[in-house]
């Protein structure tokens, strides 16, 4: 079967334009046949992207950025709008997954797609607007570390500059003057600590042989406490068999009867105050005390009335005439002669 020219060249037409159709769209970073899924997202700025860059999950290529345009009436925060695409129908985005703008190396910017560590099983739908985030890349962090060193590198450098002018200032003939004194006198004082040196030497030569003296009585005293030694010993063992004989003494017994004596003194002490016995009554009784000072009183008269007169109560007769007087017996004689021999003279 034969086909005119004219079904060739339509034919042909077609497939060129599918081609370059299907040419557009991987150059946009669209797939081939289409049907990807797109989303966006807001940036502050592009961080250099551009349009057709690869978005990538875990350093894999998963998609095209489409498109990144001004958002004029955005904030601070959503001032670019970016639309990317994901040419694997597998991969799906979960809820907390956001994307950020980064480098990949020195001179490759990307889109990266961070998932989150769990899912509550929810996904972003096509279409969908995802958190956008824009990292530093590695030339704002060497510049934001470096500007702070080059800055001290620039103010240590001027104060060089100024030290080095300061120097040349300064060394000139005077100086160098200066500092031949300065080193002569540098030999001398070494001069004279060699001279310190020599005498510390002597010094301590000298004392040497005092100290070994020393150390001779010391060595001495020493022998000698050791001979001592079992005298030592035994005044500790005696000053022991005191302090044992000391601690084992029965001081328990001894505070015992201690205690019950003052009890029993204490009890005296009780009754007398309550009257009771006969210093208690004596104590307490004002009648007894004053019959007593009566009697006594009583008893000093007669014996001085005896005394003056003893013819009244006793008369003796030796020839045997009348018995005058109070007649006493024997028994009553010798008890008044023990009360007159008991009064004080």
């Amino acid at each position: 079967m034969k086909f005119s020219k004219e079904i060739k060249a339509s034919v042909i037409a077609l497939l060129a334009i599918v081609i370059l159709i299907t040419g557009i769209n991987f150059l946009k970073g669209n797939s081939f046949f289409g049907g990807d899924d797109i989303y966006t997202a807001y940036f502050p700025n592009s961080g250099q992207l551009m349009a057709s860059s690869n978005v990538t999950l875990d350093g894999v290529e998963i998609g095209k950025v489409l498109s990144i345009k001004s958002n004029p009436k955005g904030d601070s925060l959503h001032k670019v709008k970016l639309t990317f695409n994901i040419h694997n129908s597998h991969i799906q985005l979960p809820k907390g997954s956001y994307v950020e703008i980064g480098s990949l190396d020195f001179f490759t910017k990307a889109l990266i797609v961070h998932l989150p560590s769990t899912s509550d099983g929810t996904f972003y739908k096509a279409g969908s607007t995802l958190p956008g985030k824009l990292s530093v890349d590695v030339v704002s962090q060497v510049k934001a570390y470096a500007d702070p060193i080059s800055q001290k590198l620039q103010t240590m450098m001027l104060s060089v500059d100024k030290m080095v002018g300061s120097l040349a200032t300064f060394w000139d003939t005077t100086a160098t003057s200066e500092i031949e004194g300065s080193l002569k006198q540098v030999k001398l004082t070494i001069a004279k600590l060699g001279k310190v040196a020599d005498e510390l030497q002597g010094f301590v030569a000298t004392e040497k042989a005092q100290f070994a003296k020393i150390m001779v009585n010391v060595e001495a005293i020493t022998l000698n406490l050791k001979k001592s030694n079992d005298q030592i010993t035994a005044i500790i063992g005696n000053t022991k068999k005191i302090t044992d004989e000391l601690v084992t003494a029965d001081f328990k017994n001894t505070i015992l009867e201690a205690q019950t004596t003052l009890k029993k003194f204490n009890t005296i002490l009780d009754e007398i105050d309550r009257g009771q016995g006969t210093i208690g009554k004596l104590v307490h009784d004002d009648k007894l005390y004053a019959e007593l000072v009566a009697t006594n009183k009583d008893l000093q008269n007669l014996v001085t009335d005896l005394e003056a007169h003893p013819e009244r109560y006793v008369h003796l007769s030796l020839i045997g005439g009348k018995t005058k007087g109070l007649q006493l017996s024997k028994k009553n004689e010798d008890k008044l002669i023990r009360i007159l021999d008991s009064l004080p003279q």
